[in-house]
């Protein structure tokens, strides 16, 4: 079991790394951006909020393109790979077209349909880059997964880190201006971001090639021609859904729940805001152990190993729960000095700090339901990921609604730990009878195995 910890810590470390390293640069860029006035603000928050929901579209192919890849590498299959890492980049074209064109095309009403007025017309001219480019931020995902599924998360990480840099330096270059550059405001947001991506990208592609899994893949998919890359382009969105659907599901009730503390007023947005962006920081390290989990399944899936997958598990709840812990403790004990960085209103600063504290009744049981999440993907118990996310969330939902009635905004945030606990419980129950059916229909095909042996005798 050790072994298995050191593994997951050894992949999780980078893209903890990575995810960090771009909630860093979004916060920067958001500063500078605000020196532009409300208007710019809201036009770029709601392009991130577009992207958002893109993403969850995205992680369904990245995710499982991950998934897939590991598995027949762990089996050995090079050609399987190679068909995998050829349908990876035909379903990020047609993903790039189905959702970036209409976009483009459909970007003033867009705008139009949230904002009004001047940051209407901001967020219209921040969409015109950001559509085509989206084309960059998919193929980078993809790119990325690639790296993961062949058990390179350093890569992921430091390309990462190369694009947050660039952006940090192009961000007051292109919307503020310097020298003979000219100040391009929002739409400089954009091509900041936008530049820094192609770079990104035009460095992974380079690397590409010395990623040895998927390149004999190719190889030898290019020998044997197409046939297959249609079954793994559904298998990467069948590995994939689960995580774009929780992913997405996640997005749609924190919007509602955003919805929800807004009727306590404005420092509870507020505190709310600051409290979310800090709870980021701790909760990403519970999906980087999701991901570094889920490649690690996937792999000894692959290879038919199971002694070493109940292990993984054993690890992974230990890890998951070591974490939780960790996260609350530091969520409950710096709560009103981590808000004091970031606020000097009274008013906002306590409601960061009730937040914060009643936080740490949801990262308890949030992180074991993240990283076992991860394991359930990748050995194919996507429906329990699913099912427990959805009654999870709606009871994170429901709660909130009627604790808030008594508590206030306090019912909100106690309202995500009752989610979590019920997408935990749920997890472990519908993934164990899972277990036990595949333990069932093991042995009745041994039973049907010895009868069909004894009739040919």
């Amino acid at each position: 079991m050790r072994e298995q910890s050191v593994r997951l810590a050894l992949l999780a470390g980078p893209v903890y790394a990575e995810l960090l390293s771009g909630v860093i640069a979004t916060v920067i860029g958001t500063l500078w951006v605000a020196g532009l006035g409300g208007a710019a603000v809201a036009a770029v928050t709601l392009a991130g909020t577009l992207e958002n929901l893109l993403l969850g579209l995205v992680l369904v192919v990245s995710s499982g393109v991950s998934v897939r890849l590991a598995r027949a590498l762990g089996a050995g299959d090079g050609a399987e790979a190679g068909r995998i890492t050829r349908a990876a980049w035909r379903l990020c074209a047609l993903g790039t077209l189905a959702l970036a064109a209409p976009g483009f095309l459909l970007r003033d009403r867009i705008a139009a349909a949230f904002l009004d007025g001047e940051a209407a017309a901001r967020a219209a001219e921040y969409l015109t880059v950001a559509f085509p480019a989206f084309a960059l931020f998919f193929a980078q995902r993809v790119a990325d997964e690639l790296f993961k599924g062949s058990g390179d998360t350093r890569t992921p990480m430091r390309i990462a880190l190369l694009s947050n840099a660039l952006l940090l330096v192009l961000d007051p270059l292109l919307i503020l201006g310097a020298g003979p550059l000219p100040a391009l405001g929002v739409p400089g947001a954009a091509l900041a971001l936008a530049g820094s991506r192609a770079v990104a990208l035009a460095v992974t592609l380079h690397l590409r090639p010395r990623a040895a899994g998927p390149v004999r893949g190719l190889g030898e998919v290019r020998r044997a021609g197409a046939a297959g890359v249609g079954s793994a382009a559904l298998g990467i969105l069948r590995a994939g859904a689960p995580f774009g659907l929780d992913f997405t599901a996640r997005m749609a009730v924190g919007t509602a729940q955003l919805a929800l503390v807004a009727g306590f007023g404005v420092a509870a947005v507020a505190g709310y805001g600051i409290g979310y962006r800090l709870l980021l920081v701790l909760t990403m390290a519970f999906y980087a152990l999701r991901q570094a989990v889920a490649l690690r399944a996937a792999h000894l899936v692959g290879a038919g190993a199971p002694e070493p997958l109940r292990e993984l598990r054993r690890a992974t709840a230990r890890l998951a729960v070591g974490l939780g812990a960790a996260a609350a403790l530091l969520a409950a004990g710096a709560a009103g000095p981590l808000a004091a960085l970031f606020t000097d209103d009274p008013a906002v600063a306590a409601r960061s700090t009730g937040f914060l504290h009643l936080a740490a009744l949801y990262l308890l049981p949030y992180a074991p339901a993240v990283a076992l999440g991860g394991y359930h993907q990748a050995t194919g118990a996507g429906r329990a990921l699913v099912v427990s996310a959805v009654f999870g969330l709606g009871g994170q939902l429901g709660a909130a609604v009627v604790l808030s009635r008594w508590w206030g905004v306090d019912g909100v945030w106690v309202g995500q730990g009752v989610g979590a606990v019920v997408q935990l419980v749920l997890l472990v129950v519908l993934a164990r009878r899972r277990d036990r059916g595949v333990v069932r229909e093991a042995r009745v095909a041994r039973a049907r195995a010895r009868v069909s042996g004894l009739r040919r005798t």
